[in-house]
Formats: structure tokens, sequence, C-alpha cells
């Protein structure tokens, strides 16, 4: 059953522009950057109908609608722009907010509540509302009011320095991988809210914190302290957890480009010597055994670089696969775009933006027996907008639209 069809447990009716899983649900966005805004993607993707709140004052360098990184995350939304620091915009806002069912935010706490727009304050507009933070730190606590993005987040947790290659250099994972994951945790805040709303037909508060999201995927990591009272410390590609070796990623001919190989068995590792044409390490006291090849494992990162250094990436892979040895090659975006089993799949989709033209879009994993990127929409441009969200939806007249564009409180 859809959202749409439960019409009683939300605000109003709602235009959705995809016929998703989602349709029927209106979420008010106030996200920017990556966490918050993919969060509201995976439910714009699905048909919930996202307005996304921006302002001329703030949209500007990665918040441009004209960026490629806006557009990668802000697609199949809406966009309205209002100057919050004036009033009449709050207004504005808890109108919406009496007609929607999500309103979500990625602010620090100061943020909303010094525009008058707490948890508190919206439910009384709107009593079965959900409100979601996605703070870095949390509501509450000594360090609620710190700002901090994916890669701060990822230092504090212990996955940058969990994820180098030793302990001298913490050189981490390169991207903002903590934005992604919190914004996933996010999404699936709202559902959790809504199913409970199903329920119990009360709305809620949810404050979700980046720092804590992030330790909890250190889970293992801290009960192997815990157990074995010895310090956790960065592996590399090598891990323990992992019956394998060699198990690493090597360099391959031309610039960047890479390899992984892993043999965890006898006849896998006998294969590897094969394709190395290298019988003499099969009599090799050093690498004889699992245990004798981790402990010699940077001689045999050696010895199988030199090989793969020769040879493209997929050349090694593929004389390796035929062996019957596992590798794969460490694909970048061109690579990706061009994989012959996600074409197949129709793992990008196609859109059309008025000004960039023909943009190329990951679809999400997640497929439900009706295809839902059929009307798909890039995202949108600045205020596109204003007039169906204000008039249309708030009922305001023609005259008191333009007042509010003539004060700037909608721009």
């Amino acid at each position: 059953m859809r959202f749409g069809d439960q019409r009683q447990v939300f605000g109003g009716e709602v235009r959705s522009m995809i016929d998703g899983i989602l349709s029927g649900l209106r979420v008010l966005d106030f996200t920017w950057v990556l966490a918050g805004p993919y969060a509201t993607r995976i439910l714009a993707d699905f048909g919930a109908e996202v307005i996304k709140v921006q302002s001329l004052k703030t949209a500007k360098g990665a918040e441009s609608n004209l960026s490629g990184y806006f557009n990668t995350w802000n697609r199949n939304k809406r966009s309205i722009t209002l100057d919050m620091s004036r009033p009449e915009a709050k207004d504005l806002i808890l109108r919406l907010t009496k007609i929607s069912d999500v309103v979500i935010e990625n602010f620090t706490p100061r943020v909303m509540a010094n525009w008058g727009l707490t948890y508190e304050e919206l439910k009384e507009v709107n009593q079965k509302i959900i409100m979601v933070s996605m703070s870095a730190m949390g509501q509450t606590g000594p360090w609620k009011d710190y700002v901090a993005f994916g890669p701060a987040l990822q230092a504090l947790s212990g996955l940058t320095y969990l994820s180098s290659f030793d302990d001298k250099q913490p050189l981490g994972l390169g991207y903002a991988y903590g934005d992604h994951v919190i914004g996933l945790y996010g999404a699936l805040a709202v559902l959790a809210a809504l199913e409970n709303r199903f329920r119990t037909d009360r709305g809620q508060y949810v404050d979700l914190s980046g720092y804590e999201a992030l330790c909890t995927l250190l889970g293992p990591t801290i009960m192997g302290v815990s157990s074995n009272k010895t310090p956790a410390r960065p592996q590399g590609n090598h891990s323990d957890q992992i019956d394998a070796c060699p198990s690493s990623c090597y360099p391959c001919r031309g610039t960047d480009r890479w390899c992984v190989v892993s043999a965890s068995t006898e006849d896998e590792w006998q294969a590897l010597c094969r394709v190395l044409d290298r019988a003499d390490l099969l009599k090799d006291e050093r690498f004889r055994t699992l245990s004798g090849r981790r402990s010699k494992v940077e001689q045999l990162d050696g010895l199988i670089g030199r090989w793969t250094a020769k040879r493209s990436a997929e050349e090694a892979v593929t004389l390796l696969q035929e062996a019957g040895v596992p590798a794969g090659v460490v694909q970048n975006a061109e690579d990706l775009a061009q994989d012959p089993h996600l074409l197949a799949r129709q793992f990008f989709v196609p859109l059309k933006h008025p000004v960039l033209g023909r943009t190329l879009n990951d679809r999400s994993p997640i497929r439900f027996e009706e295809d839902e990127t059929v009307n798909w929409k890039a995202a949108p441009q600045l205020g596109e907008d204003n007039r169906y969200v204000f008039r249309e939806l708030l009922g305001l007249t023609e005259e008191e639209f333009l007042h509010y564009r003539e004060k700037g409180v909608i721009s």
C-alpha cells in the first residue's frame, strides 16, 4: 500500500512527481551539502514530494543549483526560495508544515531554533509531524554546537585511523564516506518514524548524531579490543579477518590503474603461482603455508606487484580469473559508466536538465516491481517551484504572492 492510499495519516493531498512506493508523502527539506540531501534524495527517488527550502544567499558553490555536486544529490526534488531571516518566512513554513508529513534538517542545533522552527513549535500546527535533525554531534552534549563534515567525523570515530596503511600516516578514505552513511541512517530514521506513526497515529522528533552513526560501524573492532585486550591497528589492504594471503591491491600498467587479488585456498595459491609463471614459489619454504605467506606478505606483494605492473588491470584480472584466482579491476568512474553488467541492468538513468543538458545518474539498487525511474526529474533550478508551492499548495492569491516577492521574503 502506498502512502497516498492512507491520506488520513498525512496532512493533505500530495502531487508527487514520481509514482513510487512513497507517493503521497510530503517532506520539507532544509538539508544541505551531502548527508541530508542524500537522505531526502532516497525519499524523493521513491515518490515522496520533497520540497527543498533554499535561499539566494546560500545557493552558491556546492549549493549552487547548477553545480554537478548539487545535481547529484537533489534530483527528483522541488525547490522554493525563502529568506528565513524574515518573520514572514517562518509563517509560510508553518503553513507548509501543517500540510506536510516530515521536516528534515542537518544544521547545528541553533539554526532551526533561531528561526523559531523547533519541533515543539512545528508540533503546534501539526501534531503528526515528524522532524528529523541530522547534526554532527547531536542535539545535546558539550559538542552539540560544533560544525563537522564527513571527513572530520570519520577521523573522530576512528575510521580514518583504521582504514589507513599504517599507524604513522592516517591517510583515511579520501572522500566523505561518512556523509553517505549518515544519509542512509537519516532515510531509515524517517521510515521508522513513519511506521511508528502508522501504529500510534503520533508524530515524533528524531535526534540523529552523525558522529554516533559512524561510531556504530566499529562494533567488531570495539568487541575485539575489549575481548583481546589488544589495541586495534590499521591493516591497509590486508585483514586478519580473512583467511587469505596474498590478498591485496596491486599496481597495473597505466596511470592510477589497480587490481585486487585474493587467494584463500591452496588450489588458488597454486593457480596464482602458475599464472605468475613462478612454480618455484610452490617449493619456497617461506610461502608453503598460509601463515608463512602472511609472515612474508611484503615480499609476496612485491612479487605479485611486479607482475601486475607489466599488464593492464583488465588483462591481469582476465588471466587470473581464467585460472580460478579471485581478482577484480579497481574501477574508476569511467569504468563504471562502461561496465557491461551495470549497463545491462540499466543502472544509469539519463536525465535532461534545462541548463546542463543530458546528465547521467546512478539509480537505486533497491528495485520494486514497477520502474520508478521513468518519470525521474533532474535537480530543480533555484526557486522553480515557488508558484506551485505558494500559490497552489498554500493558496496564496496572486497579489499576496507578488507582495512576498517584492519584499524579498520569496526570492
